[in-house]
């Protein structure tokens, strides 16, 4: 062989050689497959009971649902004590068969004729009588409807001549509410159903039911409240609290004011 031929080698050995190398680096290629394959599976596998223990633990301890938030409880934050109960001058004083006027013989210094329609003269503390007054001017401007009064102040001489023994339908003297000056007993300036119960369905007594509260005043003498108040139902009594606690009870739904500041019902004298 010349020196030639020893320096290059033919076409047909080179061909083999890379055949060979081919073939050698595809083996590897295919062992380094094998060993990847089998660990993935294995990871798998061995993760498996994991993951399954996983599930259980979650199943045991249910995660927290997400959803809206709880509205806190409400909280009353409205003043009882704003007006005392017991004092004359209040208008928050309760008046009632176990609540007598102190002295009984109480008569306000504010009182004011009522320039609203009326079968006798009306006289209220000053500002019960602002109220009705813008109240009777609602119910003329709103429903077309005229009110008129039927009585309002008594004095404790004047409740002398008007009890009649029946504690159901009057109150002793001492004991009216007319005698502080803050109640106006209404009703229709036609006199329809005036000072009787059938008031309660006329246009006026429905008007009132559902609009006193607006001006300061409650029905306080409900259909449903004598076992509580004493008297039987009067829906053309009306009394002068204010339009705090007016709002107040309207918006709870507490129609009587034994209830509302937790004072005992008082269907008797004592």
């Amino acid at each position: 062989m010349s020196s030639s031929e020893r320096q290059h080698p033919s076409d047909e050995a080179q061909q083999k050689r890379r055949l060979v190398i081919a073939g050698s680096l595809s083996l590897a290629l295919v062992a380094v497959a094998v060993v990847v394959i089998g660990a993935v599976a294995g990871g798998s596998a061995a993760g498996s009971p994991g993951d399954g223990a996983s599930d259980s633990a979650e199943s045991a301890t249910p995660r927290p649902v997400s959803g809206a938030a709880q509205e806190p409880a409400a909280v009353d934050t409205f003043d009882r004590t704003a007006h005392s109960l017991d004092d004359p001058n209040s208008i928050w004083v309760v008046v009632d068969k176990l609540r007598p006027l102190n002295p009984q013989d109480f008569e306000p210094d504010d009182l004011v004729d009522v320039d609203v329609p009326h079968t006798w003269d009306p006289m209220m503390r000053q500002e019960a009588a602002d109220a009705v007054v813008a109240m009777f001017q609602a119910a003329s401007d709103e429903a077309d409807l005229t009110l008129a009064s039927n009585s309002a102040f008594r004095s404790y001489s004047a409740q002398e001549e008007i009890y009649d023994g029946d504690d159901l339908l009057t109150a002793r003297p001492g004991f009216s509410e007319h005698q502080t000056g803050l109640v106006m007993d209404i009703g229709a300036e036609s006199g329809d159903c005036s000072l009787d119960a059938c008031f309660a369905d006329t246009a006026e007594g429905v008007w009132l039911r559902d609009n006193a509260w607006r001006f300061g005043f409650i029905l306080r003498y409900p259909a449903d409240k004598t076992p509580v108040t004493g008297y039987e139902f009067e829906p053309w009594h009306f009394r002068y609290v204010g339009v705090p606690l007016a709002t107040e009870m309207h918006e709870t739904g507490v129609t009587t004011l034994e209830e509302f500041f937790g004072l005992p019902a008082a269907p008797e004298y004592e």
